[in-house]
């Protein structure tokens, strides 16, 4: 295959998928409701916590910048980070405990009743994500899923699962991106109206 089929093959399969997500409403609901919760979570004066693992990792730092910092215009910070950003924390307990607990050893510590935290995990699998998810249902904060088509094993723990149907991971990493996006739009839209 020459290098423009393999481009013109990836946007496509992008964009059908994309089109699927569109036409599915049990998905466009699931965002609105995550929406809906972020904003409470920060009425209520909450924060919202991700994680993930590798492009996940990257996915979840991105997502807590645009609410961090800011999306389309200037407003007030918002609380939110990504989980993994304290290497000297992430390598040491990695390193103490196991790389399975360093989620889930960091939210026994800063997570409390009514924060969100956001699992990104394009299997669903991922133990470290799982683990997490476990103590964040003990502190009884509020549980959303970015997994790839089915949910893997984190569906069982999450409160709100997006499950991209598919299994092509960078397609699944896109459609997430689009969809964080599209959150962070209407977070910012609804706490910060212009």
């Amino acid at each position: 295959m020459d290098k423009l089929s393999i481009i013109k093959q990836n946007i496509e399969d992008s964009i059908s998928l994309k089109s699927m997500i569109l036409a599915d409403e049990n998905i466009l609901s699931k965002v609105d409701e995550i929406s809906s919760a972020i904003i409470k979570c920060y009425q209520e004066k909450g924060k919202v916590l991700f994680c993930g693992n590798g492009g996940s990792a990257a996915d979840s730092q991105h997502l807590a910048a645009e609410l961090s910092g800011r999306y389309y215009y200037d407003r007030p910070p918002l609380s939110a980070e990504a989980l993994h950003v304290n290497t000297s924390y992430l390598t040491a307990v990695a390193n103490d405990y196991s790389y399975n607990e360093v989620y889930a050893r960091l939210l026994q510590g800063i997570g409390n009743e009514g924060d969100i935290i956001i699992g990104l995990s394009t299997s669903g699998n991922s133990s470290n994500i799982i683990n997490a998810l476990k103590v964040a249902k003990e502190k009884k904060m509020i549980i959303v899923g970015f997994t790839g088509d089915g949910g893997g094993d984190m569906a069982e723990y999450c409160d709100i699962l997006i499950a991209i149907p598919s299994k092509d991971t960078p397609r699944i990493q896109e459609c997430q991106m689009l969809i964080g996006h599209a959150i962070c739009h209407i977070v910012e839209l609804s706490l910060f109206p212009q």
